[in-house]
């Protein structure tokens, strides 16, 4: 049985998602997909439009045989960390080859600038902070795709020429970016010809503005120092500009040619849910998969017991299990406090099983 793995966030589930897998399956002629999905909050920094509960739905209803959860800590940082902890999930599940969207579609380009060990700098310029900017020629998915290939170790590579750009804001009549999708759905649009999802209590960071101003201007500066990503004074900006009533205001004035707009929202996502150097410094890679939702195909993979994996909550690794917890317990003060109880106890249920 070949086994083809996907990194996804499908926030939301969309029309380009559903042609990513069909083309996967297509190109890798694999019997088995496994998408390594994140959880409700992704790597933008942003909550998920929509909880991973209804995102791993609608994956298994098109076309994915295996949902399992990337979890809070690496689906919240850049490129490289990201990646990191996708694609060791997929080595974890012995995963024999792994597909991604690409703008570029030139894999051999990609896989030459993953085998990069060393970059001979101008020793006029800084030191390179991250990918982005030391491939700041190329696009979102790229930048990923060559993190996703330096971490691969034996999987065979494939990828998929992305049908439009990551950040196009454009409502299409066919297949839209979720950023579009998003901004449509902000905007009280009918997004309905573009993604197959129903979504109707959508969550989004600026729900959470004042939470993060109440953080920013009550907790001390010493204790903002020990959160994960609070580096380089940061703390200060954020203290600055939480003046602003509204979030954009807020934003705008954070992002700066040294802070993108991801970064921003990063951060402000671990100071909601009060991540700390310390937890991140200390921790090892999970030594198992978490189960989010499997077709009968995937349960019965799931079966052979080729892999370690939790299905149940408590199963989970207790250093993970309490982040996605708390995670979980934050996403929930978004939604209309009647849904609230009940989506805090979805987390300690068991998978999507279709």
């Amino acid at each position: 049985m070949k086994t083809c793995g996907i990194v996804v966030e499908y926030n939301p589930f969309h029309n380009g998602h559903i042609h990513h897998i069909n083309q996967t399956r297509k190109i890798t002629q694999c019997d088995l997909l496994i998408a390594v999905m994140s959880p409700n909050f992704v790597q933008r920094g942003e909550p998920a439009i929509i909880d991973k509960w209804q995102r791993t739905r609608l994956a298994l209803e098109h076309g994915v045989d295996l949902v399992v959860e990337l979890p809070f800590i690496y689906a919240t940082q850049s490129a490289q960390p990201f990646a990191m902890g996708a694609m060791h999930l997929l080595n974890l599940m012995k995963c024999e080859a792994f597909c991604f969207g690409s703008e570029s579609h030139d894999l051999q380009e990609l896989i030459r600038l993953s085998q990069f060990e060393k970059i001979e700098l101008d020793k006029k310029k800084a030191p390179v902070q991250s990918y982005e900017q030391m491939y700041g020629t190329l696009y979102a998915n790229d930048i990923l795709g060559i993190n996703y290939l330096k971490y691969s170790k034996n999987m065979t590579p494939y990828c998929i020429k992305r049908t439009n750009h990551y950040f196009d804001d454009r409502l299409e009549e066919h297949i839209s970016s979720a950023t579009s999708i998003r901004k449509a759905i902000q905007g009280h649009q009918d997004v309905s010809k573009a993604t197959p999802a129903k979504i109707e209590n959508p969550v989004f960071l600026e729900d959470f503005y004042p939470m993060i101003q109440l953080l920013l201007f009550t907790l001390p500066k010493d204790s903002l120092k020990e959160l994960f990503l609070m580096d380089e004074g940061i703390e200060n900006l954020l203290i600055k500009n939480a003046q602003f009533s509204s979030f954009e205001e807020f934003m705008n004035h954070c992002i700066s040619k040294k802070y993108t707009r991801s970064r921003i929202q990063r951060t402000c996502i671990h100071l909601l849910n009060q991540t700390t150097k310390k937890q991140v410094n200390a921790l090892a890679l999970p030594g198992s998969v978490r189960i989010l939702g499997a077709n009968e195909k995937g349960r019965k993979y799931l079966r052979k017991g080729n892999f370690p994996y939790a299905s149940k909550f408590n199963q989970i690794e207790e250093v993970y299990r309490q982040m996605e917890y708390k995670a979980s317990c934050l996403y929930s003060l978004a939604l209309p406090e009647h849904l609230r109880e009940d989506f805090r106890k979805r987390e300690l249920e068991a998978p999507v099983f279709l």
